[in-house]
């Protein structure tokens, strides 16, 4: 096919088909407060505002650096909070190798608040 021979009816047809999009999906975590661990970059705490396979945007975003109770997973973390600990907000953070994402509860929520140091 060469380009400079189309035919104004084939460059609508080519117009048409770009025009159809197919529908995107919806990450399920995709909007929610969930804590996130990567490959490389640690632990963060945020809202999911772009998530694209590995990789996601969070906003509101908290790293967690250490903590102490709640439990040693970080399902447990999310789910019941932590004990003593140490985080500082990042606020718009955009990670890589994203490997596992867990939805926090409101529990886990106010025990995060607790143990938040603004880096100065």
């Amino acid at each position: 096919m060469n380009i400079d021979e189309l035919t104004l009816g084939q460059i609508k047809q080519i117009q048409s088909l770009i025009g159809q999009q197919q529908p995107t999906k919806t990450h399920p975590m995709l909007g929610r407060r969930c804590l996130i661990r990567t490959y490389s970059a640690g632990v963060h705490i945020g809202n999911i505002t772009e998530i694209d396979g590995m990789e996601c945007k969070l906003e509101n975003a908290l790293r967690l650096w250490k903590w102490e109770g709640g439990g040693l997973s970080l399902s447990a973390v999310a789910n019941n909070g932590i004990k003593l600990g140490r985080l500082n907000r990042t606020g718009e953070v955009y990670l890589t190798n994203v490997i596992e994402i867990i939805p926090t509860s409101a529990e886990a929520e106010k025990s995060f608040a607790k143990y938040i140091e603004d880096e100065k």
